[in-house]
């Protein structure tokens, strides 16, 4: 069995690539960079790398006619703008869309086309518990990481009989460096990414559409159905206004 991962080179795609390396898989590893992507297939017995951004226009067509034979896709590549909507920098967030919506749609599509030929195949999509939200001041990520939520049970649905699975994976805080690199917290309660790596690959591997790290994420977002969403506004507003900085990483 083998599996791609974008976003291998840090935090949980990285993790995900050491968890399924564990259990037999082979692996393709998709980041930008490529002294990571070579130390990391050097600890993994030589698992197969890209060094791809995937922002750039045709790189994941490219990808995919390379590596169409996989049996399992692991959209992980994600970055952040953190900041007032009107003070954040266009360009930044032009880059964030680009990766966190863009590159995953498109990869998504053309593998579960393709998965839906052969009859199987896997897809797991790395959303966040941000996707339930509204994110005054990490607007642009909270909605980005909506989209992919929403993207993923929708098509889960729509190829329930295909033998193809999609799953999304809605974490809550994860101690990684996509907050670290600019001073952002990863926020109370944080897990670690070995953790949230193996509760999302194992849900995957289940077949499950929605997949928590742990209870307590599954609760928040339930009791959140329950609270009036300005209130909600108010709450996720006092939690992001800790934080200080930007974060981005595509691998």
């Amino acid at each position: 069995m083998k599996a791609l991962i974008t976003g291998a080179s840090s935090g949980i795609g990285r993790d995900i690539a050491r968890y399924l390396s564990s259990l037999g898989w082979e692996t393709v590893l998709v980041a930008r960079r490529e002294d990571r992507l070579k130390a990391l297939s050097r600890e993994l017995d030589g698992s197969a790398f890209e060094v791809c951004d995937l922002t750039a226009e045709g790189e994941c067509e490219r990808l995919f006619e390379k590596h169409s034979d996989i049996d399992l896709l692991v959209n992980s590549a994600g970055c952040g703008v953190f900041g007032e909507f009107c003070k954040t920098d266009l360009e930044r967030e032009r880059q964030m869309l680009s990766l966190n919506i863009t590159a995953l749609h498109i990869l998504t599509k053309l593998y579960a086309k393709a998965f839906v030929k052969r009859g199987e195949g896997r897809i797991l999509n790395i959303s966040s518990s941000a996707g339930f939200f509204s994110g005054p001041l990490f607007s642009s990520y909270y909605a980005s990481k909506a989209y992919v939520l929403h993207l993923s049970e929708a098509i889960s649905y729509e190829l329930r009989k295909s033998g193809v699975t999609v799953s999304v994976f809605c974490p809550g805080p994860v101690s990684t460096e996509f907050g670290l690199a600019d001073g952002i917290s990863d926020g109370k309660g944080a897990i670690s990414s070995k953790l949230a790596s193996k509760r999302a690959v194992d849900g995957a591997l289940k077949g499950k559409r929605i997949i928590y790290p742990n209870f307590q994420t599954r609760l928040l977002v339930f009791a959140s159905r329950f609270i009036p969403r300005k209130i909600l506004l108010k709450i996720v507003e006092k939690q992001q206004a800790k934080k200080t900085g930007r974060s981005c990483q595509n691998g």
